[in-house]
């Protein structure tokens, strides 16, 4: 091989390398919720089948700063690769040529990040090597819809306590004492940006403000929203203290029930799977997530819940645990997918 031939393989390698970036993993329990409600919708957004299990997604570029993503059947090597990142140890992500499912042009999450020393990321050209693949593209979350509402229900689920204790005592009871921390301290696996805004900083999951409530004993038989976006709120004693206790306005009254009798309805008759995902939570509880069309609910097992609707943008609404929350949550966590 001549000089020129060898300058030549050596610019060709340089251009297929792909400098990875980030990972995450795309299984049945744990997957990035902003790509659908369930397992099968993640996956059909990649356009991929929903193999039972799993997959890595590997983020990056290549040499000319195209942005790639590189799906992998090695879940293991890539989860080992996130918990490294995690513990703020390097390391480095090589999956093996034979785990390699599709290499796919673009990016289905929002990443803040980019390689060094070469190009600004941009969607690849149409080549033989994006295969006529359209560029993935991260959903819009510009607007609130499902999207956005599924993000919500993240950052609830990872900034649990900060939520919890906005609510106070009184008219939900005392918090569980070990939720200092985090609420489930396995999220979803979207290590993007979008994943990590406390609730006070994200003004698309703020809630009813005060004038929106109604005084104490304006209620009948539920319970008023209480959950602001990190500013003064109000949440008022729940007349009946065995009822069920939810939002205290019509809309979102009909909605937070709507999402009860569905989740109901999940234990007569399986969902997809990935609809209701268990992790883990302190002092041996489990930090539940499910979804259906139009809401997303985060809840604790040993405490309360929390509702996101479509229909209601950007507000967070609480449901205290009552004589009937705590046997649904705990025939959810029975049904529910969780990390191996």
């Amino acid at each position: 091989m001549t000089g020129t031939d060898e300058a030549e393989a050596a610019a060709t390698a340089a251009d297929e390398a792909l400098y990875v970036l980030t990972a995450v993993l795309l299984t049945p329990a744990q997957f990035p919720s902003v790509l659908g409600d369930d397992y099968p919708e993640a996956c059909a957004a990649l356009g991929l089948g929903p193999y039972a299990q799993g997959y890595g997604l590997v983020l990056g570029q290549d040499g000319a700063g195209a942005r790639w993503t590189v799906v992998v059947d090695d879940v293991s090597l890539v989860a080992v690769a996130i918990a490294s990142w995690d513990c703020g140890m390097e390391y480095e992500l090589s999956p093996d040529e034979r785990t390699v499912v599709a290499a796919l042009p673009g990016w289905p999450l929002e990443l803040a990040i980019s390689a060094p020393d070469v190009p600004a990321p941009h969607d690849p050209d149409p080549g033989p090597e994006a295969e006529g693949r359209a560029p993935l593209t991260p959903p819009d979350t510009t607007e609130w819809g499902p999207a956005q509402r599924r993000l919500g229900a993240d950052e609830v689920a990872l900034q649990w306590a900060a939520w919890r204790e906005q609510l106070g005592d009184d008219a939900f009871g005392p918090a569980p004492q070990n939720t200092t921390g985090s609420g489930s301290g396995e999220g979803n696996g979207d290590r993007s940006p979008v994943a990590s805004r406390a609730p006070h900083e994200d003004p698309a999951v703020s809630a009813s403000s005060d004038e929106d409530s109604p005084a104490p004993g304006d209620a009948d038989d539920t319970e008023t929203r209480g959950a602001t976006s990190g500013t003064e709120g109000s949440a008022n004693p729940a007349p009946d203290p065995d009822a069920t206790e939810l939002p205290d306005h019509g809309a979102e009254l009909s909605g937070v029930r709507r999402v009860l009798a569905e989740l109901r309805g999940y234990l007569d008759s399986a969902p997809p799977v990935g609809r209701v995902r268990s992790a883990f939570a302190p002092g041996g509880a489990r930090t539940l997530r499910a979804d259906g069309p139009g809401w997303s609910l985060v809840a604790r097992t040993d405490d309360i819940a929390f509702v996101l609707l479509d229909e209601c943008p950007g507000e967070v609404h609480p449901v205290g645990r009552g004589t009937e929350l705590p046997a649904l949550l705990e025939a959810l966590e029975a049904m529910a997918v969780r990390p191996s």
